[in-house]
């Protein structure tokens, strides 16, 4: 069993930053991949950014392109999601995620772990 702990979310300006954070305790020997997932009141659950655990490779949606960006701490079982220039339309419960999904883009596949989720909020 993998427990997911998150932390970082709040609120901020338009323009801003924030910094997330998800520490994974437990058997997580078996995740080859963790990611950041949210979903706005009224939407659906959307994929944001996603990283290969043994290696280096990261996915992004396009939507938060070169503004957020993943990374991996290994010796914490840690991974961070930096925002930056934060927009109104970010504001969501960002959820991270851990597993091993097989095939494709993993920001459209279903995860076996999730954390609680923290809430983003930006305004304008």
């Amino acid at each position: 069993q993998v427990q997911l702990v998150e932390s970082g979310g709040g609120s901020v300006q338009a323009g801003g930053s924030l910094r997330l954070s998800c520490a994974a305790y437990g058997y997580t020997y078996n995740i080859n991949y963790m990611g950041w997932f949210r979903q706005a009141p009224g939407k659906e659950r959307e994929g944001v950014a996603a990283i290969y655990t043994a290696g280096v490779r990261t996915y992004y949606a396009d939507s938060v392109k070169g503004r957020f960006t993943i990374s991996q701490d290994n010796h914490k079982n840690t991974v961070y999601l930096q925002m930056n220039s934060l927009k109104p339309e970010d504001t969501a419960m960002y959820y991270c995620a851990a597993g091993s999904p097989t095939g494709g883009n993993p920001l459209e596949a279903d995860f076996a772990y999730w954390g609680p989720g923290t809430q983003v909020t930006v305004s304008s």
